[in-house]
């Protein structure tokens, strides 16, 4: 539990600094002091992973788990690179400690999700990260959009709540058990059961934004700030799709049959429903929502394919799209806080003011296509392999056409900023320190995960 006391130890050592702290110093004292406090639980927690559980089995620990815990850490820290320019806003000054608090909150929630070893533990783990998530999401409280969002978000959560302990209630029914271990030894794929497993998957739908329970997705990407929009695209979505994916293979595993019935109908309506809105946004925010749901229509992919193979495409593919999607969404908080402008009709020009800026993005809507060199290539590369290891060619064959349709909807911003004329483009701004450091990090994973192989082979071995 190494994690997840340090990060509970972060939650109070803020409690006290915003207790002494100075408003005035507040944003110069806290956001490197999280950075610090991430960072350090990142590397105690990270130290030595072993294999073990406490409480009866209900949490339980591993080399993949904590590798898992690791990436959701990684995508924090550089989501605190990207929040400077905003948090030091004077409508923000005054809650600087809560964000970060929040933050810290909800991820002590999805590592007891990941660590979770029956299904009490994971709802409760859930729940904690959730509520805070609401939160965040309404963190501008001046802003009506953002309010809209937090209670949009809330409320679906609480819908997706229901659905998953619907399912859990009719689970319990027929094994008499809630513990992983014991539902495994004594699942059979009777007809109630079936329809406990629907429910509980309708119910991490949700929280993975997967058609045709994604329509909360847009709007709360839209309204939130630009930082907790992409905290909520990787970080939120990441534990869920782990969660989904260990529990279906180490609980549902007699239920194969079933449940890779429902992976691929949600795939293959995900990744078109996704894509085909993608086509009309204009704002950036709701453009990489849906890019979001496309996404995790192929992470699906990686789902199907089960065993070691398909665990590891999964979480090296969480990994890829931590840099990727931070690194996108770092650009458009710069350009946001620096203007306010976030449409991509905003962004033509750009490439003739700020150059350095309209690359990362280039280069990150170029993995998010899968385009090569970068490392969403490789990432889809090994969630097609996974789905084609089962014998799923025509699904591979729907997910080539869905990444062709996605070429056109990633290159309009990278058209925009390069090609098209605009007599008055945004003018040159310089983005804050913190925010270079974490564009240079995000560049430094996209490139480095691509050509790096190690973590792919260490995630194979661990699962």
């Amino acid at each position: 539990m190494r994690h997840e006391l340090m990060l509970a130890v972060s939650v109070v050592v803020l409690l006290v600094v915003e207790i002494f702290s100075s408003a005035k110093h507040k944003t110069n004292v806290v956001l490197p002091l999280s950075i610090a406090l991430m960072g350090l639980s990142m590397l105690v927690g990270g130290m030595y992973p072993e294999a073990g559980t406490l409480f009866g089995g209900i949490y339980r620990t591993d080399a993949l788990r904590t590798a898992v815990k690791l990436v959701l850490d990684a995508g924090a820290l550089l989501v605190f690179f990207q929040v400077y320019g905003w948090i030091r806003r004077p409508e923000n000054s005054d809650k600087v400690s809560e964000f970060f608090i929040l933050v810290f909150s909800t991820l002590i929630g999805m590592h007891y999700m990941v660590s979770a070893g029956d299904f009490m533990m994971m709802y409760l783990g859930l729940e904690l990260a959730s509520i805070p998530l609401s939160a965040l999401a309404a963190f501008d409280r001046y802003k009506r959009v953002s309010a809209e969002a937090g209670i949009k978000y809330i409320l679906s959560s609480a819908m997706s709540t229901a659905f998953l302990l619907f399912g859990l209630s009719f689970i319990y029914i027929t094994a008499g058990t809630l513990h992983f271990d014991a539902l495994q030894a004594a699942f059979r794929p009777d007809v109630l059961t079936i329809l406990g497993l629907v429910f509980f998957m309708a119910g991490m739908a949700f929280k993975i934004s997967l058609v045709p329970f994604h329509l909360w997705t847009a709007d709360v990407y839209e309204g939130a700030p630009v930082a907790v929009t992409a905290y909520f695209s990787v970080v939120s979505k990441g534990a869920a799709v782990f969660v989904l994916t260990w529990v279906l293979y180490h609980v549902f595993g007699a239920a194969v049959e079933q449940w890779r019935i429902i992976l691929v109908t949600l795939a293959v309506m995900t990744m078109t429903v996704g894509n085909l809105f993608a086509l009309r946004q204009q704002n950036m925010k709701r453009f990489l929502a849906f890019s979001s749901i496309a996404q995790a229509g192929f992470i699906l992919l990686g789902m199907l394919g089960q065993g070691a193979l398909g665990m590891a495409s999964v979480v090296f593919y969480l990994l890829v799209y931590v840099f990727t999607n931070i690194a996108a969404f770092s650009v458009v908080a710069a350009i946001s806080n620096a203007t306010g402008k976030e449409n991509i009709d905003d962004y033509r020009g750009l490439y003739a003011t700020n150059p350095r800026l309209t690359l990362v993005l280039m280069v990150a809507l170029f993995s998010l296509a899968g385009i090569p060199p970068v490392a969403g290539f490789f990432g889809k590369l090994f969630l097609f392999n996974a789905a084609a290891s089962q014998g799923y060619y025509w699904l591979i064959f729907v997910a080539v056409v869905n990444a062709t349709i996605s070429l056109y909807y990633y290159l309009r911003p990278v058209r925009a900023m390069f090609i098209d004329k605009n007599e008055h483009p945004i003018a040159f701004f310089k983005s804050d320190a913190y925010m270079r450091m974490g564009l240079l990090l995000c560049m430094a994973g996209i490139f480095a995960t691509g050509f790096i192989s190690w973590f792919f082979e260490y995630l194979f071995a661990v699962s």
